[in-house]
């Protein structure tokens, strides 16, 4: 038995319980709509509970519109119309009045005041709760029911569901441990859309290079990374901030927001990799610095004096790059030239990049629906004017930083404005 022989038909029908689901349930509901939310897992908000390592970088500050859509990259253009609708302060206005106080960190990035995920999904529940929408878990969808051009409901595991909107906000493909998945994606493609592949946008990096993987857990902040890669068009560039090395490759900050670019540079070949532990002292004075301590130090052996030079964590990866028979010297008999490559290799720590850690391991993945086949002052489709579209469903780049779930704030407080 279907709902509509019993006689349910909803307003609206959001398929993912998401951040940018709970927000377009929760808003159409504020406006007096009988909303309905279905969500496959047995809780709502589960990608959402743990982002921003449990804390929830809930947004990014910035209070420049323009300047915060530069950061969604081409999708920038597109943009404009649901930022003016609820932009950044709009957002953070939201979270305030529910009781949320917000704290701002380094680079813009917004948390919640007690420093808790958990808090922020439990919060987005109970808006939706709160303006009566109807929760269904456990509930797989299977596809939409289509009529003349619309959808008018959808396949579930419970049987079909009617209603006269269908927002679609089932996410992307990063995290799949939560159980997210692009497959609400691919039914849109039966209907006429066009749809980008998902591939990962902000991710780790494999490196090849052992030393790498033996400093395993080592954290290091304001390291400048610079990516190259060779050929007849030699193309490189470069970022400054936190750096992690894993079991893998590289991760942390500085690594996953250079990800995206980094993978383009891939496509021509491996990427060789320099760290430079010391961007703010010139090469001259670290090679003057090196040799103050050798002459303090010159009748030791040299990789007795390394923690004079780097972090006790590092010497490893330092001493990688150094000959055995230059460690064991006393310092009063090592050669300028290995003095000097000494702290050449400080400034220009080399390693290889190989790929990236794929899907399974990427904070964001782009792919999704193409912008040009949505109107973005909706959040609509063109092709199915009742669909509609949230959050990771769209085709949209950005760096981590708060930029992910703004986008979700926006596009789901526009899609449940209009529903």
């Amino acid at each position: 038995m279907t709902n509509m022989s019993r006689g349910v038909q909803y307003d609206v029908i959001v398929i993912g319980g998401g951040a940018s689901g709970m927000m377009a349930a929760g808003r159409a509901a504020q406006r007096g709509r009988r909303v309905l939310l279905l969500e496959k897992n047995k809780e709502l908000g589960k990608k959402l509970s743990i982002t921003g390592g449990g804390r929830c970088n809930i947004l990014n500050a910035e209070p420049d519109t323009r300047t915060l859509l530069s950061h969604y990259g081409k999708a920038a253009k597109f943009l404009h119309s649901p930022f003016a609708q609820h932009g950044m302060k709009d957002s953070w206005d939201f979270f305030t009045n529910l009781g949320m106080p917000l704290i701002v960190e380094g680079s813009g990035r917004a948390f919640p005041e007690v420093q808790s995920a958990p808090e922020v999904t439990k919060l987005m529940r109970k808006y939706c709760t709160d303006n009566n929408v109807e929760l269904k878990l456990k509930v797989a969808v299977f596809g939409f029911i289509k009529k003349d051009g619309s959808v008018i409901g959808v396949h579930t595991s419970e049987g079909d569901f009617f209603g006269s909107s269908i927002v679609l906000a089932t996410g992307g493909s990063s995290h799949k441990e939560t159980g997210a998945s692009s497959e609400g994606v691919s039914w849109l493609t039966a209907l006429g859309h066009t749809i980008y592949e998902p591939s990962p946008t902000i991710v780790p990096l494999k490196v090849q290079e052992e030393w790498v993987h033996k400093v395993s857990g080592v954290s290091l902040s304001g390291v400048k990374v610079t990516f190259a890669v060779g050929g007849k068009t030699p193309e490189k560039f470069s970022r400054t901030g936190k750096l992690l090395f894993t079991h893998f490759g590289l991760s942390g900050p500085v690594i996953l927001n250079a990800s995206y670019d980094v993978q383009q540079l891939l496509k021509r070949g491996p990427v060789f990799v320099t760290l430079d532990l010391f961007p703010h002292t010139e090469i001259g004075t670290l090679r003057q610095q090196v040799l103050g301590v050798f002459l303090e130090h010159k009748n030791k052996a040299l990789k007795n004096i390394m923690k004079e030079f780097i972090s006790p964590r590092m010497i490893e990866a330092l001493a990688a790059h150094i000959p055995t028979e230059v460690l064991e010297s006393r310092v009063h008999s090592i050669k300028k030239e290995d003095r000097e490559h000494l702290a050449d290799i400080m400034k220009a720590m080399p390693c290889t990049v190989t790929g990236t850690m794929g899907l399974d391991w990427a904070v964001i993945s782009d792919g999704g629906v193409d912008l040009t086949e949505v109107d973005t002052r909706t959040m609509a489709s063109k092709i199915i004017p009742n669909l509609y579209f949230t959050g990771d469903v769209l085709h949209i780049n950005r760096p981590s930083g708060g930029f992910s779930l703004q986008l979700c704030w926006t596009t789901g407080w526009v899609a449940g404005d209009h529903a």
